[in-house]
C-alpha cells in the first residue's frame, strides 16, 4: 500500500495561536491518521479526526488527566512535516512573510511547497 500525505495550510495572523485552526484542516479529508504534536491535544481537535474514521496520532498533553494512547511509530514520521517547514522557511518571502496579501501570500506557499516536491 502506497503511503499518502496530504499537507494543508491555514493562514492567521502572527498573534493566532495554530491550534484555533486545527479544526478546520482535517475538514473533508478521507485520511487513516492525523498528526500532530502536544500542542495540538484537544478534544475539539479529536472529535472532528474521529469522525471522519481517521486515528488521532497526537501525543497526550501533560495536563491531560486521562492518558489517550497513540501510535509511536507512526509518530515519529512526523518529523517529514518538521523538515517540510524547515525547508520552507529557506525561502526568505516565506520566512519574512513580505507579502501584505493574504492570497499572495498563500499563492506563494503553494508555489514553495510545489518546488520542494519536484526537487
Amino acid at each position: 500500500m502506497k503511503q499518502r500525505t496530504c499537507l494543508g495550510f491555514v493562514v492567521t495572523t502572527g498573534q493566532v495561536g495554530d491550534v484555533t485552526q486545527a479544526q478546520a484542516l482535517p475538514a473533508g479529508q478521507e485520511e487513516a491518521a492525523v498528526m500532530a504534536d502536544k500542542a495540538y491535544d484537544s478534544n475539539a481537535l479529536r472529535v472532528p479526526v474521529a469522525q471522519m474514521g481517521a486515528e488521532a496520532v497526537i501525543p497526550c498533553n501533560r495536563t491531560r488527566k486521562i492518558i489517550i494512547p497513540y501510535d509511536t511509530r507512526a509518530y515519529k514520521l512526523r518529523n517529514r512535516i518538521e523538515h517540510c517547514f524547515n525547508r520552507l522557511k529557506h525561502f526568505r518571502r516565506f520566512a519574512t512573510r513580505d507579502d501584505r496579501r493574504t492570497i499572495h501570500f498563500l499563492g506563494f506557499v503553494h508555489l514553495a511547497t510545489a518546488m520542494i516536491w519536484m526537487a
